[in-house]
């Protein structure tokens, strides 16, 4: 057998295949381990409101191996462990438990009994449990549950083999069974929720990646099968920032600043209680950064009253929303940044233009598009079998697990991108007239009340706020088929651009702005990170036929009137009129998992008027006037 290599990029060590992650690869399957097997090696990402936001110190992307070179890298990233590790031969079906003492660098296992050494193929099937643990499924047990004599009770040996029988095409057809005593049960049933504590297989309390020295915590939730490919298996938990420039009062160049935190001593120097090595770490940054000793101090004071201040709730002061919004609502404000750079534009509709683009122009108070814009995305953590709820009550989904499964994270994995992007605001005049209206209020209301049912509720939350507002739900709808329309103006598959909704509400009293806007961008993996596409098609007249375009395709799906006359749509019936073929996108898009979207309070129907139900219908009888005069 060849010999083969496996290789995952840095973005993936993020999502799909961060820790915890299954990874399946050439016939083989992999779960990434926790980032102490990172150690020292990973590359520093700085992102300082991201950091106060988590809690946590900096950031580390996997450090990336030079074409060529990884047959000769040592273990210095990510460590991915085989699992599951009950695997069998597809030829003799002899099942074997791999030991990783067994493993052969960039060699598959094979079966050492037939001709040819055959790969050894993984079990399809695994167990977890809500508490994020993850583990084979006992399968020498699950072939001796049900015995037929004294003698299948009493057996002890692991000799299994896993059976497939032309009987029938399901899993009855599929059995484990006992190459000794000749006790065997089939798959059937497998799925069903509490079969493995029938069967008397209790989650061990462990993860895959965990050493024999790591003791197993002691869980008591009842574990599940479940395929290993499955959905639920795996729901990675993200957070991403912005990189707005730093506020003033530090003038140095902002990569400066960027050379100091990801030089090798600047943690030494964060660690350090104070003291002559403190001078000296000082010293050596600020000579290596080519700066003063001075502003090192400064970033080091600031890294460090930062840390001291961090809220213990997410509240106003670690809403990331509101620096963002506030550099987009002024552009002009924001200068000389290598990492942010933006300019204000226009729609470009002239005085004599149809009246639904008149319409339009009165309800878009600003455009701004980003040459440039850097984005963190970090790896907070994890759950299984259900997405994390609130920690506070068990009920409501599944325990976020670390990144760090021995203790506290003091740094959190994450990767920073480069890319370009359209910022809209809308008017907030015409915005709040809109939202009184009673129709939309109670329309809300309801969406609301399946937001409050959701073990959803407090993720969501962090994105909308404490309360669902009208225009949440129609922004959110609006970047989705702003994204969708891109797609075919812009040269970017959909895929690959994101969204991010400024329209959350805020604390009652607060004296911060109100936001109402949305931003569409595109991030890549390299330094450059741009095509020109967006920026493009943020340029008159482009976006302003990009929006008129989009408001007419969101007035119709093939799926209607199911899909316009929906009153719950998706998991939680968390959407109203929005599906796969109007609205949703691909989850990496999306920010808050393709939820809270309705078509109706976009464009309206004949109860409810949509924000921009008055271009769609000034659009629809100028269209009716050019038929007639044809």
């Amino acid at each position: 057998m060849k010999d083969i290599r496996r290789k995952v990029r840095r973005g993936q060590t993020i999502v799909p295949f961060g820790v915890g992650g299954i990874l399946d690869i050439r016939g083989e399957s992999f779960v990434a381990a926790d980032i102490r097997s990172w150690a020292a090696n990973g590359e520093r990402v700085e992102s300082a409101r991201l950091a106060k936001k988590l809690g946590v110190q900096d950031f580390r992307s996997a450090p990336v191996i030079p074409s060529g070179k990884a047959a000769y890298a040592t273990r210095i990233g990510p460590v991915y462990v085989r699992f599951p590790k009950w695997l069998f031969c597809p030829q003799c079906r002899e099942m074997t438990y791999w030991r990783s003492g067994g493993e052969q660098r960039d060699k598959a296992p094979t079966c050492a009994r037939c001709a040819g050494k055959p790969q050894l193929a993984p079990m399809r099937f695994i167990q977890v449990c809500r508490a994020g643990h993850m583990a084979d499924v006992d399968w020498r047990r699950w072939a001796h549950s049900r015995p037929e004599d004294h003698a299948q009770r009493q057996c002890q040996q692991m000799r299994i083999r896993f059976v497939a029988t032309p009987d029938s095409s399901g899993l009855d057809a599929l059995r484990v069974e006992c190459a000794v005593c000749r006790a065997r049960r089939s798959l059937e049933g497998i799925s069903q929720k509490n079969i493995l504590k029938q069967v008397g297989l209790p989650c061990i309390g462990s993860h895959p990646w965990q050493s024999p020295t790591d003791e197993p915590e002691i869980c008591e939730e009842t574990p599940q099968a479940v395929q290993r490919g499955a959905s639920n298996v795996y729901f990675p938990i993200t957070h991403s920032a912005l990189d707005i420039p730093a506020p003033a009062g530090i003038n140095h160049p902002d990569e400066v600043t960027q050379r100091v935190f990801n030089n090798q001593y600047w943690p030494h120097l964060l660690s350090a209680e104070g003291g002559p090595i403190t001078d000296n770490f000082k010293a050596i940054i600020a000579n290596q950064c080519e700066t003063s000793e001075e502003f090192v101090e400064t970033l080091r004071r600031r890294h460090t009253e930062d840390a001291a201040a961090m809220p213990s709730a997410v509240g106003a002061d670690d809403d990331l929303s509101i620096d963002e919004w506030a550099a987009f609502s002024s552009p002009e404000s924001v200068t000389g940044s290598q990492t942010f750079s933006v300019r204000r534009t226009e729609l470009g509709v002239l005085h004599d233009d149809p009246d639904s683009m008149q319409e339009l122009a009165a309800r878009i108070a600003g455009v701004v598009v980003a040459d440039r814009v850097r984005e963190v995305r970090a790896l907070e953590g994890f759950s299984r079998y259900e997405p994390s709820g609130a920690d506070s009550d068990e009920d409501k989904g599944g325990r976020l697990v670390s990144v760090n499964t021995a203790t506290r994270a003091q740094w959190l994995p994450a990767i920073d991108t480069y890319g370009e992007g359209i910022f809209i605001s809308v008017d907030e005049e015409h915005l709040h007239a809109w939202e009184t209206i009673p129709a939309v209020q109670e329309w809300t209301r309801r969406i609301e009340l399946n937001l409050n049912a959701s073990f959803k509720a407090d993720r969501l939350r962090g994105k909308s706020g404490p309360e669902l507002l009208p225009r949440f739900v129609m922004l959110h709808t609006l970047a989705h088929h702003f994204i969708r329309q891109l797609s075919y103006d812009s040269g970017y598959n959909a895929a690959s651009l994101r969204e991010r909704v400024y329209a959350r509400s805020h604390v009652r009293g607060s004296e911060l702005p109100p936001q109402a806007g949305v931003f569409v961008y595109t991030a890549a993996g390299d330094a450059e990170g741009t095509l020109g596409g967006l920026v493009r098609q943020g340029q008159p007249p482009n976006l302003l036929e990009t929006l008129i375009r989009l408001l007419e395709s969101a007035q119709w799906c093939s799926q209607d009137p199911l899909c316009a006359d929906s009153t719950g749509r998706s998991l939680a019936n968390l959407n109203r009129a929005a599906c796969h073929a109007c609205t949703l996108l691909p989850e990496t898009c999306c920010e808050i998992d393709n939820s809270l979207l309705d078509r109706t309070l976009l464009v309206g129907d004949g109860d409810i008027p949509g924000f921009f139900h008055g271009v769609v219908q000034a659009a629809l009888e100028e269209s009716a006037e050019a038929v007639e005069l044809q």
